[in-house]
């Protein structure tokens, strides 16, 4: 391979590496936890009360001490 092809690839690949650098940069950014991005998504459901509800007395009902009869 002639020098000048190898220099023009080598120009070629440097720009390459740059864009891809500054591209990673970017993604790098502190991003907010997971939980906050879904903050809020669920307000007004019904459907998410009634698990939140069902899940509540699911780990009532197996507390020591309650009524509720263990299925297992």
């Amino acid at each position: 391979m002639a020098p000048t092809e190898l220099e023009a690839r080598l120009v070629v690949l440097e720009r390459e590496v740059a864009r891809l650098k500054s591209s990673v940069g970017r993604t790098g950014q502190a991003e907010a936890p997971w939980w906050e991005r879904i903050a809020g998504t669920f307000a007004d459901d019904p459907a998410h009360e009634k698990a939140m509800k069902l899940g509540r007395e699911y780990r009532a009902s197996l507390r020591p001490g309650t009524a509720a009869v263990r299925k297992g």
